[in-house]
């Protein structure tokens, strides 16, 4: 039905989802540009890309079982092997600890859950109650995804910033899930029509939130914390100055440094007293050769 010219609008809206959910694939390709140049994963996290895989995966086996559903096989055909083509250069970058854990997650969502969704469908069901079996479980898979960004806002409303929140991508979410949600309307497949409701919801918050923070200051109270810290082991450890003031040695000096600093005035008083001794004992004897000479 999806390709059917008695449903041009059907397929009209399909080639549109094809063509914008292929740009959303195609969104993360900076960051792995920047992971490959910098030969380090930076701290960005892999389970994105696999939960990706996964849905990709889901819904193509959904269009297998139905009839005439080429537009959902022809992109998610591609996000498979985009969604692959990441975790790969994921998985040749990443520290050892965080590829173990991509390894984990792959295993366990892509291989074991993927492969028991498979084996019940098949065991369990047969016919359209497999079909009906399988949408109720891309339709919860497609639901938790779209749940997924509440993490995100709740970031942005607690720091007020959208840095982590591009306004791009969150239209094109919103947009993807206008054209797939007339798309499965028209086709009249509510698997295909309902999580794109949702994903329909969340993407207008996302928007309403970037256009309610876009220009507002920034709160980092972890920032904020940090400097506080700072500036308390600074007061900690902050000595008094002393200033040397290098003068002639001689009463009104030595007074001086007696009235600024006590104990070390004490041991300069003491010094330069031994200092004038020579002094006086130079002038006695000049005296004294003076009366010898008379």
């Amino acid at each position: 039905m999806g390709l059917s010219l008695q449903h041009p609008w059907a397929f009209a809206f399909g080639l549109l989802g094809n063509i914008i959910s292929f740009m959303t694939y195609l969104a993360p390709l900076p960051t792995f540009y920047r992971i490959y140049k910098n030969k380090s994963t930076e701290g960005f996290q892999s389970v994105p890309y696999v939960v990706a895989l996964f849905s990709a995966m889901l819904w193509i086996y959904y269009a297998l079982l139905k009839s005439d559903e080429c537009l959902l096989i022809t992109i998610n055909s591609a996000g498979c092997v985009i969604e692959t083509l990441y975790i790969m250069v994921y998985l040749a970058y990443a520290a050892k600890k965080a590829r173990l854990f991509t390894a984990k997650i792959l295993l366990l969502l892509n291989v074991g859950v993927f492969g028991l969704i498979l084996l019940l469908t098949l065991l369990l069901s047969a016919g359209e109650k497999r079909v009906v079996l399988l949408g109720w479980v891309c339709v919860g898979f497609s639901v938790c995804v779209f749940v997924a960004p509440l993490s995100i806002i709740r970031q942005v409303v607690r720091t007020r910033s959208v840095e982590f929140m591009p306004f791009s991508l969150s239209l094109s979410l919103t947009v993807s899930a206008v054209v797939w949600f007339l798309y499965g309307l028209l086709i009249r497949d509510k698997y295909v029509a309902l999580p794109n409701v949702l994903g329909f919801t969340f993407g207008v918050i996302q928007m309403g939130l970037y256009a309610l923070y876009r220009n507002a200051t920034p709160r980092l109270p972890a920032a904020k914390e940090v400097s506080d810290d700072e500036a308390s082991v600074t007061d900690v450890i902050k000595v008094p100055e002393h200033v040397v003031t290098i003068a002639k040695l001689g009463t009104p000096a030595v007074e001086l440094k007696r009235t600024e600093v006590s104990p070390m005035g004490s041991r300069l008083t003491g010094k330069s007293k031994q200092e004038e001794h020579p002094v006086v004992e130079e002038k006695s004897e000049v005296a004294d050769t003076a009366r010898n000479a008379v």
